[in-house]
């Protein structure tokens, strides 16, 4: 037994050892490298611009301008610690920030994709049916979901279904699983959305399926995010797999020129299979995600699976993203079909979040619970980034009585974002909420579950960055088996991690606690 775990540490030694070579080649010899190279030439002409422009700058003049855009800021419809940030950028520098700002604000670099996505909406509205029975059955049961379910449809088009079956995955590995066997049984198509392949065992082995699938005249569309090719897949893959006979797309992937597009990444996770079954969570399809390998030890991750008649928003919004990578528009109806009804109880609301669409939904969805909740709610997050309204939320659950347990990683990713995920310790526990750290590893699931009747999972992580600047995709589900299966994970999780407490948060190492103390002020542009 001890020689087998030894043959399977040298096996993920050589995994890790073979994925590091060929990233590191790919990024120094790579197309990767020639792109930075002149975005940080664009950079440097840019910033040597605005250095320039200190000369013209009399004291008096540099102090009006500043303060004049600072009541800009203040009066932008923008959350408020986002504004706190750019006012404290163009007070303390003001020759660099106040180009800077203007940049970001006109949206130079996005305003053909939110045009594009926009006219997407406006040709795909109206294609999943409105079912007022449905509503009006959750009204009866739950009038301040009901009241939820109102927002969601309206504001993304995101309807309530019931017939539709949930099962839940508590570990990456028994979803990579459940995956293959529904990737195995495809018929007419495969969609597939995710902000990370990578790859390695768990992407060659679900690529096979993919390709034999192709080759029996089974549709396969891949969707994934072009932060991938700086380093994890070379810019040419999505021809690759063309050769493979699969569809297959980059969502903004980097080019040399300077762009606000590139801030806002496809942070989806969407697997839809012949419209019968979905998949969503917090797995990528890479092999930490199945604890192939263990670069931030332990992965404690999550999945969903869902069939039923709920499987069409997630089609739909799939096609709706695939869309913006093309200029031509195709017809979903083909794909929309009604699902066969699952004999299952509950409603589940599959809903998307956009950058774009002037409404934070994830992050109102997760207000929502916080703030309708009477015995408990229990979180699972990466990163715990967040503004004063979450802050204040969280806190006044809490004092109200309400159980708030938050779970975050015991070992993490990035230092830099634990180190500001550490900063909000002291101040949430001070207010009367838990925090839990996973000591085995990883947590990288991303979760809430209320009072035995609501829960939510899907790609939403507590940050800035998913719940403003990223494309995001999560299911809300009332009264549904998995439900009960959060929950049980989330006790069962919760006896492998430490619960942290005001005297942890005083003996935090001072360099950490400095670290999150500076970077704080600037977390909303993370």
């Amino acid at each position: 037994m001890v020689k087998d775990k030894m043959n399977h540490l040298d096996e993920e030694a050589v995994l890790l050892l073979n994925k590091g070579k060929r990233g590191f080649f790919r990024l120094i010899f790579g197309r990767t490298t020639v792109v930075v190279l002149l975005l940080v030439i664009q950079f440097g002409l840019l910033f040597l611009g605005f250095y320039r422009l200190r000369d013209y700058f009399v004291y008096g003049g540099s102090l009006l301008l500043s303060l004049v855009m600072a009541l800009i800021v203040v009066n932008r419809p923008r959350d408020p610690n986002t504004k706190i940030t750019w006012i404290l950028l163009i007070m303390l520098a003001p020759v660099f920030a106040i180009p800077f700002y203007l940049f970001v604000d006109k949206e130079l670099g996005h305003r053909l994709v939110r045009a594009r996505l926009e006219e997407i909406n406006r040709e795909t509205a109206g294609l999943l049916p409105a079912q007022p029975e449905i509503h009006r059955s959750l009204e009866e049961t739950d009038p301040g979901l009901a009241g939820l379910a109102s927002y969601l449809e309206r504001t993304g088009n995101f309807p309530a279904w019931q017939h539709s079956g949930t099962d839940y995955y508590p570990i990456g590995e028994k979803a990579f699983e459940a995956m293959l066997a529904e990737l195995e049984s495809a018929k007419s198509f495969i969609f597939m959305e995710y902000f990370i392949i990578d790859e390695g065992y768990m992407w060659g082995r679900i690529l096979k399926v993919l390709e034999q699938k192709a080759q029996q005249g089974v549709e396969v569309c891949v969707l994934y995010d072009g932060t991938c090719a700086l380093y994890k897949l070379p810019y040419q893959y999505p021809r690759q797999l063309e050769k493979l006979g699969i569809r297959c797309r980059m969502y903004a992937p980097l080019r040399p020129l300077v762009s606000t597009h590139y801030n806002n990444r496809d942070h989806r996770k969407i697997l839809v299979v012949d419209g019968r079954c979905a998949f969503t969570g917090g797995i990528n399809l890479a092999d930490e995600y199945i604890n192939r390998t263990h670069p931030h030890g332990h992965w404690k991750d999550v999945a969903l699976r869902i069939t039923g008649e709920a499987v069409r928003t997630f089609t739909l919004m799939f096609l709706q993203m695939w869309n913006t990578e093309d200029r031509g528009m195709e017809d979903c109806t083909r794909y929309l079909a009604a699902s066969a009804p699952v004999d299952a109880p509950g409603w589940i609301i599959p809903y998307g979040d956009s950058p774009f669409n002037g409404d934070n939904i994830g992050e109102a969805v997760y207000l929502d619970i916080l703030n309708r909740a009477q015995k408990y709610v229990h979180i699972m997050t990466p990163y715990l980034i967040i503004d004063h309204e979450m802050v204040t939320s969280l806190i006044f659950a809490a004092k109200r009585g309400v159980d708030v347990k938050l779970m975050t990683p015991g070992r993490p990713d990035k230092k830099t974002v634990f180190a500001l995920t550490r900063s909000y310790y002291r101040e949430l526990i001070e207010g009367g909420v838990q925090i839990y750290e996973y000591t085995p590893g990883f947590v990288h699931a991303k979760t809430f579950v209320s009072d035995d009747t609501t829960a939510v999972t899907g790609s939403i992580n507590l940050d800035y960055r998913s719940l403003y600047l990223h494309f995001e995709c999560a299911a809300l589900m009332s009264r549904t088996p998995a439900v009960a299966a959060i929950e049980a994970d989330y006790q069962q999780t919760l006896t492998k991690c430490r619960k942290v407490t005001i005297e942890d948060c005083k003996r935090d190492r001072l360099g950490r606690r400095l670290t999150g103390w500076l970077l704080r002020p600037l977390a909303p542009l993370m």
